[in-house]
């Protein structure tokens, strides 16, 4: 009878942590990773110069997909940061062994706030390479479909946007390879991650607890240790261990008295 109450406790202590874990409407926000999927290639767009364009005739190579909108206060604009940083420190080129391509998840925005995106995160490429970082807006129908497939969840705050920072991998043939979290990115991870696109392979995500772990502080613009989340998935882990531990006692000891 004791056992009985004690699982059903760490049971019950299980699923109230889990659910202060999640907290209210965080199951609404982040990224569900769809690797080996396959995006729209027929999705319309318009570029930065108001040209229509689909994601078929830009992604002709391994490509880094992001999300942002134009006017966001918070991390889209360090994630840019991260992402040019990453063209001026890897060896590889853009233009010749990847492109890029950001979306504005906001319809309201249009191509004349991509252009001024742009300029502000390709000074330090090279003038002839800069076409190959794509600034796209587009209608609330193609953004919908785009995010869905990329399994990128968003929720509307007020006149701003809630949402994950992190950069998406794809294929020449726009298949999904990698995912990467966060606000900057190893030069070497992302050549492997790109020699991996290039064949077509898809690859699990190692540093997702960084997104897991900290939370981004829009007022501080800081990322900050989630604790009440570590601490939560501790107690967790240490429970069902426990557990564990408890099951194993009581088929030895049963063993013993059959003996």
């Amino acid at each position: 009878m004791k056992k009985i109450f004690l699982l059903f406790s760490i049971l019950f202590a299980f699923v109230s942590l889990r659910a202060q874990l999640l907290g209210p409407g965080n199951d609404t926000i982040g990224i569900t990773e769809h690797l080996g999927e396959t995006i729209p290639l027929d999705l319309k767009f318009l570029n930065e110069d108001s040209v229509p364009v689909t994601l078929g005739q830009l992604i002709d190579k391994p490509t880094i997909l992001s999300f942002v909108y134009y006017d966001c206060p918070g991390i889209c604009t360090y994630l840019q940061e991260g992402v040019s940083d990453l063209v001026a420190n890897s060896d590889l080129w853009i233009g010749t062994d990847y492109n890029i391509i950001t979306i504005s998840f906001n319809y309201r925005d249009k191509p004349s706030a991509a252009i001024l995106k742009k300029q502000n995160f390709t000074t330090a490429i090279p003038v002839d390479k800069r076409k190959n970082w794509h600034y796209l807006t587009g209608d609330s129908a193609s953004i919908n479909t785009i995010l869905t497939s990329a399994g990128y969840k968003i929720k509307i705050a007020g006149l701003d946007f809630s949402h994950p920072s992190g950069i998406i991998i794809l294929s020449p043939k726009g298949k999904i390879t990698r995912y990467f979290y966060g606000l900057s990115y190893l030069p070497f991870d992302f050549k492997m991650a790109v020699i991996e696109a290039q064949k077509g392979l898809a690859r699990p995500t190692i540093n997702k607890v960084l997104e897991f772990c900290f939370s981004y502080d829009q007022e501080d613009k800081k990322y900050s240790l989630q604790v009440t989340k570590v601490a939560a998935t501790i107690i967790i882990f240490f429970a069902v261990l426990l557990f564990l531990i408890l099951i194993i006692r009581s088929k030895k000891r049963k063993n013993k008295q059959v003996k």
